[in-house]
Protein backbone atom coordinates (compact mmCIF):
# COMPACT_ATOMS: atom_id res chain seq x y z
CA UNK A 1 0.00 0.00 0.00
CA UNK A 2 1.26 3.54 -1.23
CA UNK A 3 1.04 6.69 1.55
CA UNK A 4 -1.12 9.38 -0.14
CA UNK A 5 0.13 12.54 -1.25
CA UNK A 6 -0.97 15.66 0.94
CA UNK A 7 -2.21 18.18 -1.16
CA UNK A 8 -2.89 21.43 0.93
CA UNK A 9 -5.25 24.46 -0.20
CA UNK A 10 -3.42 27.60 0.41
CA UNK A 11 -4.52 31.73 0.23
CA UNK A 12 -5.64 34.71 1.83
CA UNK A 13 -8.75 34.18 4.09
CA UNK A 14 -12.20 33.90 2.52
CA UNK A 15 -10.52 33.17 -1.40
CA UNK A 16 -12.76 30.05 -1.68
CA UNK A 17 -10.54 27.35 -0.32
CA UNK A 18 -13.16 25.53 1.72
CA UNK A 19 -15.15 25.60 -1.58
CA UNK A 20 -12.43 23.80 -3.34
CA UNK A 21 -12.14 21.34 -0.54
CA UNK A 22 -15.66 20.52 -0.71
CA UNK A 23 -15.73 20.01 -4.00
CA UNK A 24 -12.91 17.68 -4.15
CA UNK A 25 -13.83 15.56 -0.98
CA UNK A 26 -17.42 15.35 -2.71
CA UNK A 27 -18.95 16.33 0.59
CA UNK A 28 -20.00 19.83 2.48
CA UNK A 29 -17.73 19.53 5.53
CA UNK A 30 -16.16 22.25 4.87
CA UNK A 31 -18.47 25.35 6.27
CA UNK A 32 -18.73 27.74 3.59
CA UNK A 33 -20.00 31.23 3.65
CA UNK A 34 -18.69 34.83 2.71
CA UNK A 35 -17.59 35.41 5.92
CA UNK A 36 -13.65 35.79 6.66
CA UNK A 37 -12.33 33.93 9.36
CA UNK A 38 -15.21 30.83 9.40
CA UNK A 39 -12.22 28.40 9.00
CA UNK A 40 -9.50 28.63 11.70
CA UNK A 41 -7.95 25.02 11.91
CA UNK A 42 -6.65 22.56 9.25
CA UNK A 43 -9.28 20.25 8.01
CA UNK A 44 -8.19 17.24 6.11
CA UNK A 45 -10.37 15.04 4.00
CA UNK A 46 -10.01 11.87 1.70
CA UNK A 47 -10.16 13.09 -1.95
CA UNK A 48 -10.05 11.43 -5.59
CA UNK A 49 -8.57 13.15 -8.64
CA UNK A 50 -8.54 10.63 -12.02
CA UNK A 51 -8.63 7.48 -10.04
CA UNK A 52 -5.76 9.17 -7.63
CA UNK A 53 -6.25 9.09 -4.24
CA UNK A 54 -4.91 11.89 -2.32
CA UNK A 55 -5.49 14.03 1.11
CA UNK A 56 -6.62 17.43 1.18
CA UNK A 57 -5.98 20.19 3.69
CA UNK A 58 -8.42 22.92 3.90
CA UNK A 59 -6.56 26.21 5.60
CA UNK A 60 -7.96 29.32 7.27
CA UNK A 61 -5.76 31.27 5.36
CA UNK A 62 -2.50 33.40 5.58
CA UNK A 63 -3.65 37.39 5.82
CA UNK A 64 -2.09 40.96 6.03
CA UNK A 65 -3.49 41.16 9.64
CA UNK A 66 -0.88 38.21 10.99
CA UNK A 67 0.91 40.87 13.33
CA UNK A 68 2.42 38.30 16.02
CA UNK A 69 0.22 39.46 18.61
CA UNK A 70 -1.63 36.20 19.30
CA UNK A 71 -4.72 37.07 18.00
CA UNK A 72 -6.88 34.59 15.10
CA UNK A 73 -5.27 35.63 12.15
CA UNK A 74 -2.29 34.81 13.79
CA UNK A 75 -3.98 30.89 14.75
CA UNK A 76 -4.88 30.72 11.57
CA UNK A 77 -1.90 31.78 9.66
CA UNK A 78 0.40 29.24 12.07
CA UNK A 79 -2.52 26.55 10.89
CA UNK A 80 -1.75 26.58 7.58
CA UNK A 81 1.95 27.30 7.48
CA UNK A 82 1.83 23.67 9.36
CA UNK A 83 -0.30 22.70 6.73
CA UNK A 84 2.37 23.97 3.95
CA UNK A 85 5.08 21.90 6.15
CA UNK A 86 3.01 18.66 5.79
CA UNK A 87 1.82 18.67 2.18
CA UNK A 88 3.49 17.51 -1.21
CA UNK A 89 1.40 19.97 -3.22
CA UNK A 90 0.29 23.23 -2.72
CA UNK A 91 -2.66 24.48 -4.41
CA UNK A 92 -2.25 28.28 -3.97
CA UNK A 93 -5.80 29.88 -4.22
CA UNK A 94 -6.81 33.23 -5.36
CA UNK A 95 -9.81 34.99 -6.00
CA UNK A 96 -9.97 36.09 -9.66
CA UNK A 97 -12.46 39.15 -8.70
CA UNK A 98 -10.16 40.80 -6.52
CA UNK A 99 -7.01 39.61 -8.45
CA UNK A 100 -3.91 39.22 -7.46
CA UNK A 101 -2.94 41.53 -4.28
CA UNK A 102 -0.06 42.63 -1.94
CA UNK A 103 -0.78 39.72 0.39
CA UNK A 104 -1.15 37.25 -2.36
CA UNK A 105 2.14 38.09 -3.33
CA UNK A 106 3.77 37.92 -0.40
CA UNK A 107 2.40 34.32 0.17
CA UNK A 108 3.51 33.63 -3.43
CA UNK A 109 7.01 34.31 -2.69
CA UNK A 110 7.30 32.61 0.53
CA UNK A 111 5.37 29.38 -1.35
CA UNK A 112 8.35 29.81 -3.88
CA UNK A 113 11.30 29.25 -1.40
CA UNK A 114 9.70 26.09 -0.26
CA UNK A 115 10.84 23.78 -3.79
CA UNK A 116 7.72 22.16 -3.20
CA UNK A 117 4.73 21.97 -6.53
CA UNK A 118 2.98 24.89 -6.37
CA UNK A 119 -0.08 25.11 -8.36
CA UNK A 120 -2.30 28.43 -8.92
CA UNK A 121 -5.98 28.51 -9.02
CA UNK A 122 -8.40 31.39 -9.25
CA UNK A 123 -11.70 31.02 -8.43
CA UNK A 124 -14.63 32.80 -7.67
CA UNK A 125 -14.82 33.64 -11.55
CA UNK A 126 -17.40 33.17 -14.21
CA UNK A 127 -15.06 31.12 -16.03
CA UNK A 128 -15.06 27.45 -15.16
CA UNK A 129 -10.91 26.82 -13.87
CA UNK A 130 -9.57 24.03 -14.64
CA UNK A 131 -7.13 22.01 -11.68
CA UNK A 132 -4.11 20.96 -13.09
CA UNK A 133 -2.71 18.05 -10.20
CA UNK A 134 0.97 17.57 -10.67
CA UNK A 135 2.23 14.82 -12.93
CA UNK A 136 2.92 12.46 -10.41
CA UNK A 137 -1.12 11.83 -9.49
CA UNK A 138 -1.64 10.91 -13.16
Amino acid sequence: MSIKPVVALIGRPNVGKSTLFNQFTKSRQALVADLSGLTRDRQYGDATYEDKSFIVVDTGGIGEADDGSGNIDDYMSEQSHTAIHEADIIVFVVDARAGMIGADAEIGKFLHTLGKPVYVVAIKSMVLTTLLLPSFMH
